[in-house]
C-alpha cells in the first residue's frame, strides 16, 4: 500500500530513534527482565502512545499508523514495541464499548501515558478459549464482587487499571464481561512475575480476586455486550501483533546479512555461498508477503471494518506475520550456526521473542479457526 507523507515521516523519525536509543538497551532489557521504564518515558516524550486513537486524544486514528511505529521498534527492541501494544488494546476495549465518563476519566491518560492499563482474560483452565473462563462477577447492590483467578496479565504490576473478563448471570442468561478494576482494590492480588522464554522486559503475572468490589459504573457495556467488546479489541489489535511480527523478522534478517556478510568460509565471504543466498531471498519474500498482508489488515481497521470479515482478516495477518517471524528468526539462528546460540550476539533474543508471539492474543490454532470458520462455517453444524 502506498503511505501518506506524515507516515513516512512518522516511520523514518521512529526508525532513527530506534536505532540511537533502542539499541543500546535492547540487550540488557532482554538479559535483566527489568520493566524499562526509560523507554516508557521515551515513548511518552515522543508521543507515541496516542498514535491509533482519535485526535481528540492527540492521535492519528490510524492503525496503519500504529503498525509502522511497532514494526520499527520491534525490529530493533521487542519489549519496548510491547510498552506501546499492552497499552493499546484496553484503551480500544474503552474507546469500542466503555461509558462517555469512562472514556473522559481513563482515555487521555492512556493516550498521554500518564495512566497505565493491562487486560486479563487468560485462566488456567481455559488458555485461549476466553468463553470458558470461570471467574464470576455477582451482584451486590449496586456493585459487583470479583472473584477468580488469572494468569498471564501483561503489564499487571504497573497498571493503574486491569480490564478483568469475568461472567455475570446463571445459566443461559451467563454472559462475559469487561470490569474495570482499579490499582489497589480490596482483594487484588497481583503474583509474581513469570519466568519468560521471551518478551521479558514487559512482566505477566497471575491475578487474584477475592470479592473485589467493582461499581456497577466500571463495567464496560450492558451485561450481554462485554464478549463483543472483546472480540472486536481483539480484532483491532491483531494487525498491531502482526507488526510486531514483521519488524521481529526484518531485524533478524538485517541481523544475520550483517554476519554472513563479514564472516568467511573455505576462501569466500559466507555471503557468497548459494545456499546462503537463496535462503536470504526465502526470508525477504515471506517478510514482504507478512508486511503486504498486516498493512492491509490496518487499513481494513481504518476503514471502520467490523465484525466477521474484520476477524478473518486480522486473523491471517496475525497468523501469517507471526509464523513468518518464527521461520525467518529460525532461518536466521542457523546462519549464525554455534554463534547463534551465544549470548554475544542477539539472534537467539528475536528467536525466543518470536516464539511468545505465535502463542499471545490468541495462538496461531485459535488464528486458524476463525480463517477456517471464516471459508466452512462453524465445525459440527
Amino acid at each position: 500500500m502506498m503511505f501518506t507523507d506524515e507516515q513516512l515521516q512518522l516511520r523514518d523519525m521512529v526508525r532513527r530513534v530506534a536505532r540511537e536509543r533502542l539499541a543500546p538497551r535492547a540487550d540488557e532489557i532482554d538479559r535483566t527482565a527489568e520493566y524499562p521504564q526509560d523507554m516508557f518515558e521515551l515513548l511518552r516524550e515522543l508521543g507515541l502512545f496516542t498514535i491509533p486513537f482519535p485526535a481528540e486524544f492527540g492521535g492519528t486514528g490510524s492503525a496503519v499508523s500504529a503498525c509502522l511505529v511497532v514494526e520499527e521498534l520491534c525490529r530493533v527492541c521487542y519489549n519496548t514495541a510491547y510498552l506501546l501494544v499492552v497499552q493499546w488494546t484496553p484503551f480500544a476495549a474503552i474507546l469500542g464499548g466503555g461509558s462517555d465518563e469512562q472514556k473522559q476519566r481513563l482515555l487521555p491518560g492512556l493516550a498521554s501515558g500518564d495512566l497505565r492499563a493491562a487486560i486479563s482474560l487468560t485462566e488456567p483452565q481455559s488458555g485461549s478459549d476466553v468463553s470458558g473462563i470461570k471467574t464470576r462477577a455477582r451482584r451486590d447492590g449496586g456493585d459487583y464482587l470479583l472473584s477468580g483467578a488469572k494468569i498471564w496479565c501483561t503489564n499487571a504490576p504497573y497498571a493503574d487499571v486491569i480490564l478483568v473478563a469475568a461472567k455475570t448471570g446463571e445459566g443461559a442468561d451467563a454472559a462475559i464481561n469487561l470490569f474495570i478494576v482499579e490499582k489497589g482494590s480490596k482483594g487484588l492480588e497481583i503474583g509474581r512475575k513469570e519466568p519468560k522464554m521471551g518478551a521479558r522486559g514487559v512482566p505477566s503475572c497471575p491475578l487474584f480476586l477475592d470479592d473485589v468490589r467493582v461499581p456497577e459504573a466500571n463495567r464496560l457495556g450492558d451485561e450481554r455486550d462485554g464478549f463483543r467488546i472483546v472480540m472486536e479489541a481483539l480484532n483491532h489489535a491483531r494487525p498491531v501483533i502482526g507488526a510486531r511480527g514483521v519488524g521481529l523478522a526484518q531485524g533478524a534478517l538485517d541481523h544475520a546479512l550483517q554476519f554472513i556478510k563479514s564472516r568467511r568460509a573455505f576462501g569466500q565471504s559466507v555471503s557468497d555461498f548459494q545456499g546462503i543466498r537463496w535462503m536470504a531471498a526465502d526470508m525477504a519474500i515471506q517478510i514482504e508477503a507478512a508486511r503486504a498482508l498486516v498493512y492491509r489488515a490496518a487499513e481494513a481497521v481504518d476503514q471502520g471494518l467490523s465484525g466477521h470479515e474484520m476477524a478473518r482478516l486480522a486473523a491471517i495477518a496475525k497468523c501469517h506475520a507471526t509464523d513468518t517471524a518464527m521461520q525467518v528468526a529460525t532461518d536466521a539462528m542457523q546462519m549464525f550456526g554455534a554463534a547463534g546460540i551465544s549470548d554475544d550476539y542477539p539472534i537467539n533474543r528475536y528467536f525466543r521473542d518470536a516464539k511468545v508471539l505465535q502463542i499471545v492474543e490468541g495462538t496461531n490454532q485459535i488464528q486458524r479457526n476463525i480463517i477456517a470458520r471464516a471459508l466452512m462455517g462453524k465445525a459440527g453444524r
